[in-house]
């Protein structure tokens, strides 16, 4: 099986830490070289001991999921001939209570919006490509999140 890497790095700097009023200001370091500037979500952790301007664990999650699934119909409808000229997604992810009351993203919600070149698949085939991206994303495949596509064709006024 493939192995995936990311190294974090984070630093006290001159911040007393024991009081917990450190920063939650990380880095992000992949196998490829990006380095993304983290830090908790100021929905979790207040400012300024986090940074609203950072990518937080909640929004890279949802992002991982949004990407694999957008991965996933691209290349679905690949197959099936469709051309896709662009592919965008508000995805949004909304945080909840476990059956143990623990705090967890408790469900995303993709809102693929899809242009098509050419043919314009009808909206069951359309439906149908989402529900197998889904089932064949790695990361969806992954999680207890519950996690629900809401898919558009650009231009379409009909609503999944």
């Amino acid at each position: 099986m493939n192995i995936h890497l990311a190294h974090v790095e984070w630093q006290r700097g001159s911040a007393r830490f024991t009081d917990n009023r450190y920063s939650r200001a990380h880095a992000w370091i992949f196998d490829g070289g990006a380095r993304i500037a983290a830090s908790s979500s100021p929905h979790v952790v207040r400012v300024p001991l986090s940074d609203p301007a950072l990518v937080d664990p909640e929004e890279a999650f949802v992002a991982s999921l949004a990407s694999c699934h957008m991965l996933w119909f691209l290349s679905i409808a690949a197959e099936r001939g469709w051309t896709v000229d662009d592919y965008s997604d508000d995805a949004r992810g909304h945080m909840g209570v476990d059956a143990n009351g623990r705090k967890m993203v408790a469900e995303v919600v993709l809102r693929p919006c899809v242009r098509f070149a050419g043919t314009v698949p009808d909206m069951d085939a359309f439906h149908a490509a989402h529900t197998e991206a889904h089932e064949r994303c790695f990361l969806a495949n992954s999680v207890r999140t519950r996690v629900i596509h809401e898919a558009v064709i650009a231009g379409d006024t009909g609503h999944a």
